[in-house]
């Protein structure tokens, strides 16, 4: 099975958006099929064959997710992470502006969910390979 450190090493190649569909590629060769990260202090649960699951710490601190989530401009701030414009905390930071509790990316079909606090599916993307 994968461990975190594995993960750790693929996640700090990732500048911005730009460099996410490489990092998929990565973790998924290392046998990860899913994981869901938390906007609130970006820990991450990582899931495997088998129920096999580890958990990331949190990466700073909590931050305040809005109740109301505002899938417009939450959409604006994805576009421009993606385009590489933004780093990763500022792309949480806008996630938890815009009232995005976590997303949730599933290798075997390859899309990301992004859910607001009321478990709400906000928005499905696919995930490009490379």
């Amino acid at each position: 099975m994968f461990t975190l450190a594995q993960i750790e090493l693929a996640h700090s190649k990732v500048r911005s958006g730009a460099d996410f569909p490489t990092y998929i590629q990565e973790i998924t060769n290392f046998g990860v099929i899913s994981f869901e990260t938390w906007v609130m202090d970006s820990h991450t649960n990582y899931f495997g064959n088998e129920g096999f699951r580890i958990s990331s710490d949190a990466k700073y601190a909590p931050l305040v997710i809005e109740d109301f989530c505002d899938e417009a401009a939450f959409k604006h701030a994805l576009k421009i992470h993606q385009l590489g414009e933004t780093d990763y905390f500022t792309f949480c930071q806008d996630c938890a502006k815009t009232g995005i509790e976590k997303w949730v990316v599933d290798l075997h079909i390859m899309s990301c969910t992004y859910f607001d606090k009321a478990e709400n599916e906000v928005l499905v993307e696919l995930i490009p390979f490379v």
